[in-house]
């Protein structure tokens, strides 16, 4: 039981976190797109400000109960299974993790960096990478599912 309580509960902060990584990019786009309109771009800064902070916390409190799944039976064995013995689809998975978390990080920067004064790639190709994430996130739940190797 407690197994499937730490489980539901990675779960749902890596959907929050999720959500973040899918958002902060069209976050861009629109700032992208702002052109001269002041008003307009500074609440997008602030929305990608407070977005990029909350995804920071979910992904720290998903990455939190994910060890606990990965590594928590070597605490608790008579509570937690050992969910990867001699798998290495979790190998592929946590790469896959990592690259989402290198996108969501380049994509608060990008969000500084207009908050500076720099320049964004054009929207077309933010529009671009917007999708970069789902195809990963795909692989992610493809390995969780299907456990190949």
């Amino acid at each position: 039981m407690v197994y499937l309580w730490v489980k539901s509960f990675h779960v749902l902060f890596v959907i929050a976190w999720m959500a973040t990584v899918f958002y902060l990019p069209r976050i861009l786009v629109n700032l992208a797109e702002a052109g001269d309109e002041p008003a307009v771009k500074a609440r997008l800064l602030l929305m990608g400000r407070r977005l990029y902070k909350f995804g920071h916390n979910m992904f720290g409190i998903a990455f939190l109960f994910g060890l606990v799944l990965w590594q928590g039976w070597r605490l608790f064995p008579a509570k937690l299974p050992n969910v990867v013995a001699g798998m290495h689809w979790i190998d592929a998975k946590l790469t896959l993790v990592a690259l989402l978390l290198i996108y969501f990080v380049w994509a608060g920067r990008m969000v500084k960096r207009c908050e500076k004064g720099g320049a964004l790639p054009s929207s077309k190709a933010l529009r671009w990478l917007n999708e970069l994430p789902v195809l990963l996130l795909l692989g992610v739940i493809f390995l969780v599912l299907a456990k190949p190797f």
